[in-house]
């Protein structure tokens, strides 16, 4: 498996609406914090998650987070 890019060193907030979303676990997609399939060749897949009702949500950038797809801080020990 290869090393994510990292794509941000901190977290973009969106409000999500109730669906199914890709997060890009890559850090090449142009697209982020989601996937728009430049993942391919990487050995890294999006990450699939499902949002039940309105959200409002800090999503991981750096691709670091123990609890993907949201921020955990993990871009604070980032050099």
């Amino acid at each position: 498996m290869n090393e994510p890019k990292i794509a941000g060193k901190g977290p973009v907030v969106r409000d999500l609406e109730p669906g199914t979303y890709y997060w890009c676990r890559c850090g090449r997609s142009a697209e982020q914090p989601f996937c728009d399939g430049s993942h391919e060749g990487t050995g890294l897949a999006p990450e699939e998650f499902t949002v039940e009702s309105r959200l409002r949500a800090a999503l991981c950038r750096c691709k670091r987070t123990k609890t993907p797809p949201f921020c955990d801080g993990s871009h604070k020990s980032l050099v």
